[in-house]
């Protein structure tokens, strides 16, 4: 993959992103930074271990409910942001993960809020942030990390096997980022594992258009493709949709297509009280049933 191949707006984050990594480098190298790893024996939350319950459940619904700030394409979306009242919010109304923004620059996140949330919930939680190098990984599990986001569309394939390798390594789970077919298939190249999960991201990030088609379509190719897989201790994959999951009706479409596994965020941080915006959306999920 060619940086040609990366959209415009993912770029510029990566860009971004490098000289981060490498301020971080020039403050606390590499090795020390391993070696905090190593002191650091806290066990993980199993991310995709609360999302496979969901599948039991009554409503059989599974929400990674989302904490943040502000994103590129909306600007500022909550103004009395709050993660670790947000986070007690979610855990309350049913949430089965969350997931925290800690990118600084374009979604004005950061790290301590990972930590509030943290502190303040039980739930497992993916570090939502542009994954480019090993460092990325090694924090994120100081941070307490259960699950780390590696998007598909800004990492070759180099990239993004190292990143997986080490993540699954130190024990957390690794949320796989596709928004087209030729991003599943490269995706599709990584070692099956009971630590994978399947983001289908509904947003097209030349546009910023958001078509929940993508999932329906691209969630058939990812099952069947999984489905030659002759492993036995692989479970059933974990399929996320992301993007666009905006009312009950939504819920039930993918339902009905055997999704079960949503990432919700600006739907939730819109409002002022998130917590009731996700109890409503369950609500009105089972009163469709």
């Amino acid at each position: 993959m060619t940086n040609t191949d990366i959209p415009s707006v993912l770029q510029r984050i990566v860009a971004t992103k490098k000289i981060e990594v490498e301020d971080a480098r020039n403050a606390l190298p590499l090795d020390e930074l391993q070696a905090q790893v190593a002191t650091d024996t806290k066990p993980r939350r199993g991310f995709a271990t609360a999302l496979r319950p969901a599948s039991n459940k009554a409503n059989g619904i599974g929400i990674i409910a989302e904490i943040k700030k502000a994103s590129p394409s909306k600007g500022l979306i909550n103004h009395n942001f709050a993660p670790a009242l947000f986070a007690e919010q979610y855990e309350q109304a049913g949430a089965s993960c969350l997931s925290v923004l800690t990118d600084r620059d374009y979604f004005q996140g950061d790290d301590s809020y990972l930590m509030q949330a943290a502190n303040a919930s039980s739930l497992p939680i993916l570090r939502k942030d542009f994954m480019i190098d090993i460092y990325q990984i090694y924090q994120s599990y100081l941070m307490g990390a259960d699950c780390v986001l590696l998007i598909m569309a800004c990492l070759d394939d180099t990239q993004v096997k190292e990143l997986h390798a080490l993540s699954i390594q130190l024990g957390m789970d690794v949320l796989i980022e596709i928004h087209t077919q030729s991003e599943l298939d490269r995706a599709l190249k990584l070692p099956r594992s009971a630590h994978n999960i399947y983001g289908i991201n509904n947003r097209d990030l030349n546009t910023f258009d958001v078509d929940l088609q993508t999932t329906l379509d691209l969630k058939n190719i990812l099952i069947n493709a999984l489905a030659a897989d002759t492993d036995d201790t692989v479970q059933k994959p974990l399929i996320v949709t992301e993007s666009g999951i905006n009312s009950s009706d939504d819920i039930r479409l993918m339902l009905d297509n055997d999704i079960q596994h949503f990432l919700i965020g600006e739907q939730f941080m819109k409002t002022d009280h998130p917590g009731q915006a996700l109890q409503s959306l369950l609500a009105g999920a089972a009163a469709d049933e």
